[in-house]
């Protein structure tokens, strides 16, 4: 071993940060850098307003319960007539507090799910930061599932949890100190002396919270990783169901539906494994959370019979009692409560910010891996392209040129000629830029002015006009435009669909998707096309069209082709050999191979 790392090992150890703090501050500025964040923090302010005003309702409402159960005591008509007067007046306005509450609530939850949405994909869709982060080995797995799932129930579970904990404290603050008020007075007898406990009832509220939020923890902890564990295999299932679903055409000619069953059911199998233990640790973390919750019915009655029993305290005081312990206990106890969400939020919060420092991260993993490898140099020309050197190296193949100077001069066409297993695909890499670990000197035109063609040609799903066009918009180009460029390619039977949506890389021919890619070129009007095995896919008598292109209308186009020669044409005017070499013992070749 000569010490150095794979890509794929450089950016697995850059591990995401391990303290809460560190995550939080991350995906804040993260969030920060959407350009939500004024509108978040408006929201935020007029839930604090809200939650101020509910809390203080709430008093009020707890105070209720003196007069109201007295006039019951007292079997008062007049009095409990009145009393239920001001509980409608009371219930009016919480309720209209807490419908605007929910409102702000839910339209929290979707300006973070925006704002991190659009960061990360911001982040993400970087000019090749996508493709270096698939190779990067787990961690640009499944992007679909941090995108959107893991995104989404982040932003839910930390307006929730948010919210939740500010009205806890809120109320917190509001009720101990009623309950310490009413704790005035009460004494315990021992040593045939009387005692006073100043706030007795906060001593016990606060105690019996402690003990179950400690409880909770000790119990609940190992759901943290298990909720992150099971995501993660949730998200090897629909990746299996999402790609059986795409080439289901392919395994019914292999007759392959009980290989992929099989799959299937070992990654289903796996999603079942975690999932039981989710249920046996949840199941053992309610053991906790559900008997306290039995519990706390009785206990504020528990800890003030005494006082109450001992003394002239009526039984309005002693429900008013009761409801402080209970809004304290409960304030107190919210981490008791939220212990399961709060370990899924912590899930789901690491794999996004695992997920964005893997994807900042790619590129200076990269760069230090070019660093320690060969290097290829890169430049401009506008005027040619020039191939000077090259030797691009994987672990499998090394990839040269013979001769190994290559110069294409505007106008002339070149194929670069090699068979199965020589490195094509990598060399078309290679020029595009999509490989790095070569070295020797490569000038292609500027980005705008060459199109490259791959085996596999691209047709993203929607509108037909936004494929022939893309990445452009449709309205880039005219209409007569688009329908002349579809005939002279063959395609005229689709103008009449141009403005109709559909999987049209489901719907057409491997031939039809790369005479859309040429109808595109006739568009965009490039200097230069770099071509992979793309003539060889074309059945012929598309081939015979867009050779009859390449020499007409395409004629001042410079044309660099790879392929095996399989099918011959008058297009290319040179032929220059693509020399594959088993293995490569080059320094820095331990690189995985796209």
């Amino acid at each position: 071993m000569d010490g150095r790392r794979t890509l794929a090992e450089r950016t697995a150890t850059a591990a995401p940060p391990e303290r809460l703090s560190a995550q939080i501050r991350d995906t804040l500025g993260l969030f920060r850098s959407s350009g939500f964040g004024r509108r978040a923090a408006l929201l935020v302010a007029a839930l604090v307003c809200v939650i101020g005003l509910t809390a203080y309702m709430q008093i009020r409402l707890n105070a209720w319960n003196e007069p109201f159960y007295d006039a019951l005591t007292r079997k008062d008509m007049a009095a409990f007539v009145t009393q239920l007067g001001v509980f409608a007046v009371l219930a009016g306005i919480l309720l209209v507090l807490n419908v605007s509450q929910l409102w702000l609530d839910q339209t929290m939850k979707l300006t973070l799910r925006r704002g991190l949405f659009r960061a990360l994909v911001r982040d993400w869709m970087a000019p090749g930061r996508a493709l270096r982060l698939s190779r990067a080995g787990k961690i640009g797995e499944n992007p679909d599932q941090r995108l959107q799932a893991d995104v989404d129930q982040l932003a839910d579970l930390s307006a929730a949890l948010g919210i939740g904990l500010f009205q806890a404290t809120l109320l917190l603050g509001s009720f101990i100190g009623v309950l310490w008020q009413k704790s005035e007075g009460f004494s315990l007898s021992f040593g045939g002396q009387s005692h006073e406990i100043p706030g007795f009832m906060v001593w016990c509220a606060l105690f019996y919270a402690v003990a179950a939020s400690w409880l909770s923890w000790r119990v609940g902890r190992p759901l943290v990783a298990l909720r992150a564990e099971e995501s993660a295999r949730e998200a090897v299932l629909r990746f299996d169901l999402v790609r059986i679903s795409e080439a289901a055409g392919r395994i019914a000619l292999e007759r392959g539906e009980r290989a992929e069953t099989s799959r299937i059911e070992t990654s289903f199998a796996g999603v079942v494994g975690i999932v039981e233990a989710v249920i046996l640790a949840t199941a053992n973390l309610t053991w906790v959370t559900a008997g306290y919750g039995w519990f706390t019915l009785v206990a504020p009655i528990l800890v003030a019979a005494p006082f109450y029993f001992t003394s002239d305290m009526s039984i309005g005081e002693l429900m008013m009692v009761a409801g402080a312990f209970t809004q304290v206990q409960g304030s107190l106890r919210w981490f008791v409560s939220n212990f399961t969400v709060i370990a899924t939020w912590r899930a789901t919060l690491f794999r996004v910010t695992s997920f964005h420092r893997a994807v900042l991260a790619v590129d200076r993993a990269e760069a230090a891996a070019e660093a320690d490898g060969p290097r290829i140099v890169r430049r401009e020309d506008a005027g040619r392209i020039e191939i000077a050197g090259l030797h691009v190296v994987t672990p499998h193949v090394g990839v040269r040129l013979d001769p190994p100077d290559v110069t294409v001069a505007p106008g002339e066409r070149v194929l670069l000629h090699g068979g199965s297993g020589s490195g094509k695909t990598l060399l078309f890499d290679t020029l595009a830029g999509l490989w790095t670990r070569a070295e020797g000197r490569i000038a292609m035109p500027p980005p705008d002015r060459v199109m490259y063609l791959p085996t596999r040609a691209y047709v993203p799903p929607g509108r037909l006009d936004l494929a022939l066009c893309y990445p452009k918009p449709a309205d880039r180009y005219g209409h007569d435009q688009m329908v002349a460029a579809l005939d002279a390619v063959g395609l005229g039977h689709l103008a009449a669909a141009l403005g109709e949506s559909g999987r049209w890389d489901q719907l057409l021919g491997q031939s039809d998707k790369q005479c859309l890619v040429f109808a595109r070129a006739l568009l965009r009007c490039p200097d230069w096309l770099v071509m992979d095995d793309v003539l060889d896919q074309l059945d012929p008598e598309a081939l015979t069209r867009i050779e009859a292109l390449l020499q007409g209308r395409l004629a001042r186009l410079g044309v660099l082709g790879i392929g095996d020669g399989a099918t011959p044409l008058p297009v290319f005017g040179r032929v220059v050999q693509i020399v594959a070499e088993p293995g490569s013992a080059r320094p820095g070749a331990g690189t995985a191979a796209p």
